[in-house]
């Protein structure tokens, strides 16, 4: 037997209800409405009121966004969520929204306008909301997210080729359209029971007390009979929400192409008495009525308006037994979750789809499918345990290699480290002797310029000696720095002393040769010649 806990959770109330399923039998183990400040602590309590802390939990989207796009009913398997996804990313485009920050579910139904096409009903949420959820019942057996919208149609069995609407009024007004027991189109109202309980509540100063007032409140017709004073205070803020969604309704009748045979009324306005001979009085030719769980047998010792009043719980639960639409869960499935095995989906007899979920239940016996899938997972346990063992024998023998590479790693370190001291050391030692080469060849050098200093001054007088004029006396000759030469000579005649200036020049005993202008004195000329040893 398996177990679903469905929490419908509002702004200010939470409806549950635990639902079971054995074969087609569907049995509501308990179900209620608290109105809660804390929602954690609600939840909490409500779990352990249901015993269902193991239980799987099943809860509604909130703030999900609709679009619906249009594909080619001839795509392929393969191609139709890429089609999708491509429509999304355009629509995204289109309003400038980023397509990342959403998770997006779809259900595909026949269009009836257009028979070669596909219509496609895109949900998407944005990831920060759903993770908030997640994070929430973390604690818990979290199992399906999924839009009411998607879900309540999960309650009754509607008749082949019946066109329908339901008015879901909770928190807010969700209408879901039914086209041959196809949902084929939601429309959200911002306007609900939300409102009408926000108004009860400034003048009650609670909300418990205006939900029951909600609860017990009627309302007559044009032929009912004349109201109280405090029946009028309560009614006019209902009736002014009812009219508003009754606008609206009568609006997606006018605008419907395919006749709408049926209306059927659920959620938190349902509860108000005769809500739906308000809505037949004033939607012509349309019978209204309010939608009852199908499985609920009813007789004097039940009282069906307490199912009624948790139908979108019920709803819910019956989403996370397999029941309804399947692909719109917003929750990604753990490995826990995987544990029961999907099968694919299959028909109903009121031709709804839904998935097959087989699962385990050891108080019944055993049919052929699951006696055979239990040898399948038999037998896929042993492969999964020997393949353990070998695993684990090659993870040991790896983790040894890797001990041993790790330890030869070590020595080639510290190899490398003795290596770099020895070239430390070998660099020290170049440096030292780099040096000392440095030393002596400056040395080297010096001695060098000095044996060539001293060897150049008598080579200077022995060349000096074959080109001075016999009339020229050199009176002086300097060596004022290691190569600098200033001669000192005197003569009769300036054209000795030039031609010895020039020779020094010409033949290059000096380079660099700079001569002063003669000076004469007591017929007596006397120069200065300046230059470089060669």
């Amino acid at each position: 037997m398996s177990t679903c806990l469905g929490l419908y959770i509002e702004s200010n109330i939470i409806k549950y209800a635990k639902v079971s399923k054995e074969r087609e039998q569907i049995k509501v183990e308990s179900f209620g409405v608290k109105c809660y400040e804390n929602l954690d602590q609600t939840i909490k309590q409500i779990i352990e009121e249901t015993y269902s802390y193991k239980v799987p939990i099943s809860i509604n989207l909130s703030e999900e966004m609709y679009n619906y796009f249009q594909v080619f009913a001839l795509l392929s398997k393969k191609d139709l969520p890429k089609a999708i996804k491509t429509e999304f990313d355009t629509y995204c485009s289109d309003k400038n929204y980023n397509p990342n920050v959403f998770e997006t579910r779809y259900a595909i139904t026949p269009n009836v306008q257009e028979r070669d096409k596909l219509k496609v009903i895109h949900v998407s949420e944005n990831k920060i909301e759903l993770n908030k959820k997640l994070q929430k019942f973390s604690a818990y057996r979290l199992q399906n997210i999924i839009p009411i919208s998607m879900s309540i149609s999960n309650i009754a069995k509607f008749d082949e080729k019946e066109n329908s609407l339901i008015v879901n009024i909770e928190e807010k007004t969700i209408i879901t359209k039914i086209l041959n027991q196809n949902i084929y189109d939601i429309k959200t109202l911002e306007i609900g029971s939300q409102n009408i309980l926000d108004k009860i509540n400034i003048k009650e100063n609670s909300y418990q007390k205006a939900y029951n007032i909600c609860k017990e409140t009627t309302i007559y017709t044009s032929e009912g009979k004349e109201l109280s004073e405090s029946e009028t205070t309560y009614l006019e803020d209902i009736m002014l929400v009812l009219y508003d969604i009754l606008g609206q309704v009568r609006k997606i009748l006018n605008e419907s192409v395919d006749k709408i045979e049926k209306i059927y009324i659920t959620g938190t306005g349902a509860l108000i008495n005769n809500i739906d001979l308000y809505f037949e009085e004033y939607l012509e030719n349309v019978k209204c009525e309010i939608l009852k769980p199908s499985f609920i047998k009813i007789s004097p010792e039940i009282n069906i308006k307490d199912y009624i009043e948790v139908n979108s719980a019920i709803s819910l639960a019956l989403s996370g037994l397999g029941e309804g639409i399947t692909g719109m869960n917003f929750k990604k499935n753990s490995f826990a979750d995987k544990l029961k095995i999907e099968t694919g989906s299959k028909k109903t007899k009121n031709g709804k789809f839904k998935g097959n979920l087989l699962t385990f239940d050891f108080n019944v016996p055993l049919d052929r499918i699951e006696r055979g899938l239990l040898r399948s997972i038999a037998g896929f346990l042993i492969l999964f345990i020997v393949y353990c063992g070998f695993a684990n024998l090659i993870k040991q023998q790896i983790d040894e290699k890797n001990e041993e590479v790790q330890a030869s790693i070590r020595n080639t370190k510290a190899q490398i480290s003795l290596i770099g001291q020895d070239i430390q050391k070998i660099q020290s030692k170049t440096n030292e002797y780099t040096t000392k080469i440095s030393n002596l060849e400056e040395i080297n050098t010096r001695i060098q310029e000095n044996n060539r200093l001293k060897k150049a001054v008598p080579n200077l007088l022995n060349r000096l000696m074959y080109i001075m004029p016999n009339t020229v006396q050199l009176t002086s000759i300097q060596n004022t720095n290691s190569t600098h030469v200033v001669i000192e000579a005197q003569s009769t005649k300036y054209e000795q002393l030039g031609y010895l200036a020039s020779s020094i020049r010409t033949k290059e005993i000096l380079k660099n040769v700079i001569a002063t202008p003669g000076q004469k004195s007591n017929n007596i000329i006397t120069i200065r010649i300046e230059g470089d040893l060669p």
